[in-house]
């Protein structure tokens, strides 16, 4: 495994991170999520990230029982607010912030978490509000360093320009193969202010391992298949990809490589970016996932990827689910 410093931080996290959204959020049986976990550590990870709303505090829970069995300087653990907790436990305003992370130290059974992160931007409290109560956050010892989710550049300096380039250190952007849209302004303004990347959905949600055919039926059991865990079928589910996708094959055939290490591999090739998170149900794809850590991609592989993807990535500004345009000021 290798590691990079995240932002102005003095945190050094894994390349390869284990996240919690799609597996343990209820999805995954307790014995597989602990083997993934200790999975996770035997293979050099060090970097956990979850969600309040991840399973409505399930997959805090359990990693809260998981890693406190670990020496808490042993690993790295981020968690979000913002989701919807209840019908009226929502957003961030210095109420739920102030709620929500208290609720979250409980399930994870710690006193501070490394990472803070605003999980999407909340257009309807003023932004001061937002950031005031982050930084009460940090300044009561609960959080470390703070980031956010799918803010958009907008977004993002408006709090730098309020709050200094200090406030931040990670930005957690969709980003892909197949999802480029992050290259064209945030990751850019995050470089110039100090804020590192911890990219989500690295896989396209597994689409980029190739397992998913043109003109073939849907695996039974994958996440295409379920309405509830698809977030971006009508974007990278259609046979123009899919045929995109298996252009790459012969690419990490050659390498002898995997599919995933090489988008893995590739998403790495920034060094904007800290981590790539993953998911897993099974150990074995835990340790298949870190062994994309340290591969490096030619300028002649990253032209032949290119080439292979064609039209195939969304390469504009759109945002992804969930993301906000607005900017509420006090």
């Amino acid at each position: 495994m290798r590691y990079r410093k995240l932002g102005s931080s003095d945190l050094e996290v894994s390349e390869i991170s284990l996240g919690s959204w799609l597996t343990y959020s209820g999805g995954v049986a307790e014995d597989q999520t602990r083997a993934c976990t200790e999975a996770a550590f035997d293979a050099g990870i060090n970097f956990f990230d979850t969600a309040n709303v991840y399973g409505q505090g399930a997959a805090e829970t359990a990693w809260g029982e998981i890693l406190s069995k670990h020496p808490r300087d042993s690993y790295i653990l981020a968690t979000k607010v913002w989701g919807p907790m209840s019908d009226t436990d929502q957003g961030l305003s210095a109420s739920q912030i102030a709620k929500q992370i208290d609720a979250s130290l409980r399930r994870l059974r710690t006193d501070y978490v490394d990472l803070y992160q605003a999980h999407r931007f909340d257009s309807t409290v003023p932004v001061e509000e937002t950031i005031d109560a982050l930084q009460q956050v940090v300044t009561q010892g609960k959080a470390r360093y703070l980031g956010f989710s799918e803010w958009t550049p907008q977004q993002i300096q408006t709090a730098i320009d309020i709050a200094g380039p200090e406030l931040f250190v990670s930005s957690q952007p969709q980003y892909s193969m197949l999802w480029q849209s992050p290259e064209t302004q945030v990751f850019g303004l995050s470089a110039t202010n100090g804020i590192s990347q911890i990219v989500w959905s690295p896989l396209a949600q597994g689409v980029l391992t190739g397992k998913y055919k043109p003109g073939q039926p849907l695996p039974e059991g994958s996440r295409f298949a379920d309405d509830q865990m698809n977030i971006s079928q009508d974007l990278v589910y259609n046979d123009a990809t899919l045929h995109a996708v298996q252009r790459l094959v012969p690419i990490a055939h050659e390498l002898g490589i995997s599919m995933a290490t090489l988008a893995l591999a590739w998403v790495l090739r920034r060094p904007v970016v800290a981590s790539a998170i993953t998911g897993a149900s099974r150990p074995e794809q835990v340790h298949a996932n870190a062994r994309a850590a340290g591969v490096q991609l030619s300028d002649d592989i990253l032209q032949r990827i290119g080439d292979a993807l064609g039209d195939a990535p969304v390469r504009g500004p759109r945002l992804a689910p969930g993301a906000t345009e607005g900017i509420l000021h006090r």
